[in-house]
């Protein structure tokens, strides 16, 4: 999920925001008319998006996600979405689904993307193709307990972006930094978010 602000004055005037037609899939009339809303009213930008998982079997699991908390009200998905996660063969699982770590490079390439469609249709900028290609090196001897210097997640993470539009290279450069500055997932891979873990037994 990628953030527009009201302080994108390259974008829009804070005096009037006048939405450009709708462009790229985005509905950039409600894109703005949300903008104002939570400038208008900041309690409203407050959300609490929810999963639930079940073990299956082994290393593979199952997370759903139906309802979330936003706007002032509690709202469900237009279905509800399943996600299932395993290890591969190599590394012990029946390969049910991605890795775990992979969703986390799934959910950044996403953010980002949805945040260069959302930015270059409020910038009046049409898109003809937006593609990524994201790697993440992991040295498995921390999750494994075979060192204590190696971290268990992610050394680096790696995201090249190829983008087709109506403006110029330097142009959509810009618009994937203000994607990158305004991105929730890549805020909280760099900057970390507090993990609390609670057990019902």
């Amino acid at each position: 999920m990628t953030q527009m602000t009201m302080d994108t004055t390259t974008t829009m005037d804070k005096a009037e925001h006048k939405a450009p037609e709708p462009m790229n899939g985005v509905d950039t009339p409600a894109l703005f008319a949300t903008i104002n809303a939570v400038g208008g009213q900041p309690e409203l930008a407050r959300f609490q998006f929810r999963a639930q998982s079940r073990w299956v079997d082994g290393t593979h699991s199952r997370s759903t996600m139906s309802g979330f908390f936003g706007a002032g009200g509690e709202h469900v998905h237009a279905a509800v979405f399943k996600a299932d996660a395993d290890h591969p063969a190599v590394l012990c699982g029946a390969d049910n689904g991605p890795t775990p770590v992979e969703f986390v490079l799934h959910a950044l390439a996403a953010c980002l993307t949805a945040g260069i469609a959302n930015i270059a249709a409020a910038r009046g900028v049409r898109l003809r193709s937006v593609e990524s290609s994201v790697e993440g090196d992991i040295d498995l001897r921390g999750i494994l307990g075979l060192s204590d210097e190696v971290r268990n997640g992610f050394q680096a993470i790696r995201i090249r972006f190829a983008v087709e539009g109506d403006a110029s290279p330097q142009k959509l450069r810009e618009i994937v930094e203000q994607s990158r500055k305004r991105s929730a997932v890549f805020d909280i891979l760099t900057n970390g978010v507090p993990v609390e873990v609670m057990v019902d037994a």
